[in-house]
């Protein structure tokens, strides 16, 4: 079963669950082989927003969230569904949960804003392509207190979903500052 709510709608009780299961995600990810950690501060980037959860026999094995975020591109700012804290729990991996996230969080991004944006990890970028996220191949900067600057780790790891925005892939992009991993 697929829910999506704002943050304040959940209980805290469901609040601490997906914050659980983010964490035993994330962490068994780190424990295979892949890089992985869910701290305070990816938490905070998930709240604020609407929460797309996925229960399988009345467990939460599935989580992803869309938060506002401002963009700049081609001469603008936009607004844009920023996708944070998609996660399945490692025992439900590979059932079609992680593809009902991505469809009801495309569903969020199309009705809400003028196109989606995330930072795909490895493990990700299958899931992100079949549902017919983009890769940006233009360069990706922030604007940080002191002014905008160049994030070319993330280079080739930023997709977006376009909506009704008419965006130039080989484009500059440019998120907006917050505390922890900009992207």
């Amino acid at each position: 079963m697929v829910t999506v709510a704002h943050t304040a709608q959940l209980d805290a009780s469901v609040l601490r669950e997906v914050r659980r299961m983010l964490g035993e995600a994330f962490l068994q990810d780190r424990a295979s082989g892949h890089p992985g950690s869910f701290d305070d501060t990816d938490w905070d980037h998930a709240l604020g927003g609407l929460h797309v959860l996925v229960h399988d026999g009345g467990e939460l094995v599935g989580h992803g969230a869309v938060v506002l975020r401002r963009f700049m591109h081609a001469g603008r700012t936009w607004r844009v569904g920023y996708v944070e804290a998609v996660a399945v729990a490692a025992r439900a991996r590979r059932h079609g949960h992680g593809s009902a996230v991505m469809a009801a969080v495309a569903d969020v991004v199309r009705r809400g804003y003028e196109f989606g944006a995330l930072s795909a990890t490895d493990d990700g970028v299958p899931l992100y392509r079949a549902g017919g996220w983009q890769l940006w191949r233009g360069p990706v900067s922030a604007l940080t207190p002191s002014g905008p600057v160049r994030t070319p780790d993330e280079d080739g790891g930023v997709f977006v979903l376009p909506g009704a925005a008419a965006l130039d892939l080989d484009g500059e992009l440019t998120c907006d500052w917050r505390d922890g991993d900009l992207w």
